[in-house]
């Protein structure tokens, strides 16, 4: 309370400048330097204010709180553009799903400009970076052998002649029986699943009832991470500021044993897979999207690396 009142009686003048950082802005030595990310939101729909107050909002206050510390800050954010909800979105309006991106992009960035969020950068996941970075990750995965090869059981349309990856086919949830389970998880207890799981299976864009039949795919071998991340875990429990909620689901998938995690799927509209045998795949949108962290950073400055491989500054 003293600190406070002796910096009210000095004035304004007293106060020290504002930082007015370089373009773009990067990292400086001997400063505070902070990188905020927004959730991405997904492109598919227009935004309420469901979606700015429960991810934009919270990130663009502590944005502009920074600044005002005269830390150097840099925040961005993009849409997720991949995945089987662009291509079904593009079924429903009878466009391509890069057209659907374009509209709904420029759709997002106009409403976030008029809410006067104060991003550095709002970019998008399909672009030459994220593809590049994408499978750069993959093969290093790869090269380090946390990739698996498995046979899947995979759910196929026989009227579209297509697999049903993820959204493509919806059902009754084999845990809690919730009727409109998507092929990839259950909205209502949060479960994950995989597709030939769910009772009484439909597919999306006909509603016909698929079948079942073989297909190959690449895993992420969880189990080779689990006793290095429950480590990390214990560490960042007792020091971290976890909500209850996070500590709760994250127990839960640690108590039963990581499982190996598919991370391809049958689809058109995606990152593609660069490994001889699956380069008919794409990469599933959440081993992908995550990356657009990176990639929409690496579009703002090409020296990307300098916030995300830094952690001196």
């Amino acid at each position: 309370i003293t600190a406070a009142a002796d910096a009210w009686a000095r004035g304004a003048a007293a106060l020290p400048k504002p930082w007015q950082p370089q373009n773009p802005v990067l990292p400086v030595e001997g400063m505070r330097n902070v990188l905020i990310t927004s959730a991405l939101p997904y492109v598919n729909n227009v935004p309420h204010l469901g979606n700015i107050i429960g991810c934009v909002l919270s990130a663009d206050t502590f944005a502009r709180y920074c600044r005002l510390r005269n830390w150097n800050t840099l925040y961005v954010c993009g849409t997720d553009e991949y995945g089987t909800a662009t291509e079904t979105k593009a079924v429903e309006e009878g466009l391509t799903p890069q057209e659907i991106c374009d509209k709904y992009h420029a759709i997002h960035a106009d409403v976030y400009r008029w809410f006067n969020i104060s991003f550095n950068y709002f970019g998008r996941t399909t672009t030459l970076y994220q593809t590049t970075i994408a499978q750069d990750i993959f093969q290093r995965l790869l090269a380090r052998g946390f990739l698996l090869q498995d046979t899947v059981e995979q759910l196929q349309c026989e009227g579209c002649q297509r697999f049903l990856a993820d959204r493509f086919v919806e059902g009754t949830c084999p845990f809690c029986s919730y009727e409109e389970a998507r092929g990839d998880q259950c909205d209502k207890c949060g479960k994950l699943i995989n597709a030939v799981e769910l009772k009484n299976p439909q597919c999306k864009l006909c509603r016909g009832v698929p079948v079942v039949k073989p297909t190959q795919h690449l895993f992420l071998d969880l189990p080779k991470l689990e006793e290095q991340l429950e480590s990390w875990l214990e560490q960042s429990w007792a020091t971290g500021d976890w909500t209850a909620n996070a500590r709760y689901i994250t127990r839960s998938w640690i108590r039963d044993g990581l499982k190996p995690r598919c991370i391809t799927r049958d689809l058109k509209w995606g990152t593609p897979v660069p490994l001889d045998g699956f380069r008919d795949k794409v990469f599933y949108v959440w081993f992908d999207a995550p990356i657009g962290y990176l990639s929409i950073t690496a579009n703002y400055t090409d020296q990307w690396e300098r916030w995300w491989k830094n952690p001196q500054q």
